[in-house]
């Protein structure tokens, strides 16, 4: 015969038991979801590093690279079918951005928009030796021939004092440092302060603020100014 409080107990040591398993089993999945959460941390911070060192302009060339790649694609496809991509392409643009376009492809050095210093930089260069004049070259190798070792330069070379610059090469440095100033000083001129016209900024940036608004809704607010002003606005 079965003693009743032995199989009580038995069955209060399996409850225990199972209750112990459990919490085995929710702290083996705590401890794995830790894991997962450290893993996935790690992989975010990896990734925003990464995200840190490309370049300022990293997405807007990637978006360029995705146009250009989708524009091959289409243009290859076009060609197959036997038709002009640049006239099936027209079809689906206003007739004014057709012309925009067409002004722009026709531009030496268009204009692209500011993209980075770096690009601003090349942009500059490049127009500048434009207006160099083309390479003489009987007088590259007397020059070369006159110098002998010292005509590329090196560490150990002194050619302060050896080369003698042409008066004409002076005259054409100083003609376009200058044609450069006067163009940035069309971009960064200062307007004359007026002393007696009313002071309503409280800062530079505040006053260029309230200039685009008197230039653009001045003749529609000039009443109720004029009001304020006397004290009679309702």
């Amino acid at each position: 015969m079965s003693n009743p409080e032995a199989s009580t107990a038995e069955g209060k040591e399996l409850s225990f038991a199972e209750k112990q398993a459990e919490r085995m089993k929710r702290l083996r999945s705590l401890h794995s979801a830790r894991n997962e959460a450290r893993t996935h941390n790690h992989q975010e911070v990896v990734a925003e590093e990464a995200r840190n060192k490309l370049p300022v302009n990293y997405e807007a060339k990637k978006r360029q690279a995705e146009w250009l790649l989708e524009d091959q694609n289409k243009r290859e496809e076009a060609t197959k079918q036997g038709k002009d991509y640049d006239r099936v392409k027209l079809l689906n643009i206003s007739a004014v951005e057709a012309e925009r376009l067409e002004r722009k492809k026709k531009k030496k050095n268009p204009d692209q928009g500011f993209s980075s210093y770096e690009q601003a930089t090349v942009r500059q260069y490049n127009r500048l030796i434009k207006n160099m004049p083309t390479m003489d070259n009987e007088e590259y190798e007397k020059q070369k021939q006159k110098y002998g070792e010292a005509f590329y330069g090196g560490p150990n070379v002194i050619i302060h004092g050896m080369h003698e610059d042409r008066k004409e090469a002076v005259d054409k440095m100083v003609n376009d440092l200058e044609g450069q100033i006067a163009k940035r000083s069309k971009y960064s001129r200062r307007r004359i302060h007026n002393d007696d016209a009313d002071i309503d900024y409280i800062n530079e940036r505040n006053a260029k603020f309230n200039k685009k608004l008197e230039r653009f809704y001045g003749e529609h607010t000039a009443e109720i100014k004029q009001n304020l002003e006397r004290g009679t606005a309702i």
